[in-house]
Protein backbone atom coordinates (compact mmCIF):
# COMPACT_ATOMS: atom_id res chain seq x y z
CA UNK A 1 0.00 0.00 0.00
CA UNK A 2 1.19 3.88 -0.85
CA UNK A 3 0.41 6.64 1.31
CA UNK A 4 0.94 10.23 -0.28
CA UNK A 5 -1.22 13.27 0.21
CA UNK A 6 -2.73 14.52 -2.93
CA UNK A 7 -2.08 16.93 -4.87
CA UNK A 8 1.12 18.29 -3.48
CA UNK A 9 2.09 21.75 -3.94
CA UNK A 10 5.06 23.55 -4.99
CA UNK A 11 7.53 24.79 -2.34
CA UNK A 12 5.85 22.35 0.26
CA UNK A 13 7.00 19.14 1.24
CA UNK A 14 4.87 16.13 0.64
CA UNK A 15 5.53 12.50 2.00
CA UNK A 16 4.91 9.14 0.44
CA UNK A 17 5.80 5.84 2.66
CA UNK A 18 5.37 2.05 1.19
CA UNK A 19 6.47 -1.30 2.76
CA UNK A 20 9.31 -2.48 1.31
CA UNK A 21 8.83 -3.63 -2.17
CA UNK A 22 10.85 -3.66 -5.48
CA UNK A 23 7.29 -3.20 -6.80
CA UNK A 24 8.20 0.28 -7.79
CA UNK A 25 6.25 1.55 -10.51
CA UNK A 26 3.33 3.05 -9.11
CA UNK A 27 5.61 5.37 -6.75
CA UNK A 28 7.76 6.32 -9.64
CA UNK A 29 4.98 7.09 -11.54
CA UNK A 30 3.66 9.19 -8.71
CA UNK A 31 6.94 11.06 -7.81
CA UNK A 32 7.59 11.46 -11.34
CA UNK A 33 4.18 13.82 -12.00
CA UNK A 34 5.67 17.54 -12.18
CA UNK A 35 9.20 16.36 -13.91
CA UNK A 36 9.85 17.67 -17.15
CA UNK A 37 9.32 15.36 -19.59
CA UNK A 38 13.09 15.38 -21.01
CA UNK A 39 14.60 14.63 -17.53
CA UNK A 40 11.87 11.96 -16.91
CA UNK A 41 14.19 8.88 -17.99
CA UNK A 42 17.23 9.56 -16.16
CA UNK A 43 15.15 10.84 -12.83
CA UNK A 44 13.34 8.00 -12.93
CA UNK A 45 16.59 5.97 -13.02
CA UNK A 46 18.27 7.36 -10.06
CA UNK A 47 15.18 7.51 -7.99
CA UNK A 48 14.51 3.64 -8.77
CA UNK A 49 18.10 3.14 -7.85
CA UNK A 50 17.70 4.85 -4.18
CA UNK A 51 14.52 3.68 -3.50
CA UNK A 52 15.74 0.15 -4.55
CA UNK A 53 18.81 0.50 -2.02
CA UNK A 54 16.35 1.65 0.86
CA UNK A 55 13.78 -1.33 0.11
CA UNK A 56 16.42 -4.36 -0.90
CA UNK A 57 19.78 -3.18 1.20
CA UNK A 58 18.23 -0.87 3.94
CA UNK A 59 14.89 -2.77 4.87
CA UNK A 60 16.24 -6.30 3.40
CA UNK A 61 12.85 -6.44 1.64
CA UNK A 62 10.91 -6.76 4.75
CA UNK A 63 7.55 -5.55 4.17
CA UNK A 64 7.02 -4.89 7.82
CA UNK A 65 9.39 -1.78 7.63
CA UNK A 66 8.52 1.36 5.44
CA UNK A 67 10.78 3.29 2.88
CA UNK A 68 9.81 6.81 3.67
CA UNK A 69 9.76 9.45 1.09
CA UNK A 70 9.70 13.47 1.10
CA UNK A 71 9.45 15.44 -1.46
CA UNK A 72 9.07 19.03 -3.29
CA UNK A 73 9.67 21.48 -5.66
CA UNK A 74 10.92 24.98 -5.66
CA UNK A 75 12.06 27.26 -7.81
CA UNK A 76 15.54 26.33 -8.11
CA UNK A 77 16.22 22.18 -7.17
CA UNK A 78 13.66 19.25 -7.53
CA UNK A 79 14.26 17.44 -3.91
CA UNK A 80 13.67 13.95 -2.61
CA UNK A 81 14.55 12.40 0.56
CA UNK A 82 14.53 8.83 0.76
CA UNK A 83 14.64 6.74 4.26
CA UNK A 84 14.95 3.21 5.50
CA UNK A 85 14.49 1.56 8.36
CA UNK A 86 17.53 -0.07 8.26
CA UNK A 87 20.49 -0.19 10.46
CA UNK A 88 22.56 1.92 7.54
CA UNK A 89 25.70 2.05 5.84
CA UNK A 90 28.57 4.64 5.46
CA UNK A 91 28.69 5.95 2.49
CA UNK A 92 31.68 6.92 0.81
CA UNK A 93 31.72 10.37 -1.35
CA UNK A 94 32.17 10.59 -4.38
CA UNK A 95 31.30 14.10 -5.41
CA UNK A 96 34.63 15.17 -6.90
CA UNK A 97 35.33 12.18 -9.00
CA UNK A 98 34.89 11.81 -12.36
CA UNK A 99 32.18 8.17 -12.58
CA UNK A 100 34.88 6.15 -13.70
CA UNK A 101 36.59 6.68 -10.65
CA UNK A 102 34.09 5.27 -8.63
CA UNK A 103 32.63 2.58 -10.53
CA UNK A 104 33.31 -1.42 -9.25
CA UNK A 105 35.03 -3.25 -11.49
CA UNK A 106 33.05 -5.02 -14.25
CA UNK A 107 32.89 -8.42 -12.77
CA UNK A 108 31.25 -7.11 -9.34
CA UNK A 109 27.67 -7.47 -8.57
CA UNK A 110 27.07 -5.05 -7.14
CA UNK A 111 28.25 -1.10 -6.48
CA UNK A 112 26.89 0.91 -9.54
CA UNK A 113 23.46 2.12 -7.96
CA UNK A 114 25.55 4.75 -5.83
CA UNK A 115 27.40 5.95 -9.40
CA UNK A 116 24.01 6.60 -10.91
CA UNK A 117 23.05 8.70 -7.98
CA UNK A 118 25.93 10.94 -8.51
CA UNK A 119 26.01 10.94 -11.98
CA UNK A 120 21.54 11.48 -12.11
CA UNK A 121 21.61 14.33 -9.40
CA UNK A 122 23.27 17.53 -8.78
CA UNK A 123 23.32 16.89 -5.09
CA UNK A 124 23.58 13.80 -3.27
CA UNK A 125 24.04 13.86 0.88
CA UNK A 126 23.87 11.34 3.27
CA UNK A 127 22.40 11.66 7.28
CA UNK A 128 25.48 9.79 9.62
CA UNK A 129 23.44 6.75 10.49
CA UNK A 130 23.34 5.79 6.33
CA UNK A 131 19.55 5.54 6.41
CA UNK A 132 18.22 8.32 4.49
CA UNK A 133 19.65 10.04 1.62
CA UNK A 134 18.56 13.48 0.17
CA UNK A 135 18.52 14.03 -4.07
CA UNK A 136 18.68 17.39 -5.55
CA UNK A 137 18.46 17.85 -9.19
CA UNK A 138 18.59 21.72 -9.98
CA UNK A 139 16.51 24.13 -12.37
CA UNK A 140 18.91 25.48 -14.01
CA UNK A 141 16.87 28.96 -15.03
CA UNK A 142 18.71 30.73 -18.93
CA UNK A 143 20.62 33.39 -18.20
CA UNK A 144 18.68 36.68 -19.96
CA UNK A 145 20.94 37.67 -23.44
Amino acid sequence: MIAIPIPWQRNKWSTMSFASTLYLHPILDLLLVDIPPEWQPEVRLGLQEALVNAAKHGNKLDPTKTVIVKFTITATEYCWVISDEGSGFTPECCCHQTISEHLPPEEAEHGRGLCILYEVFDRVSWNQQGTQVELSKLIKVDEPQ
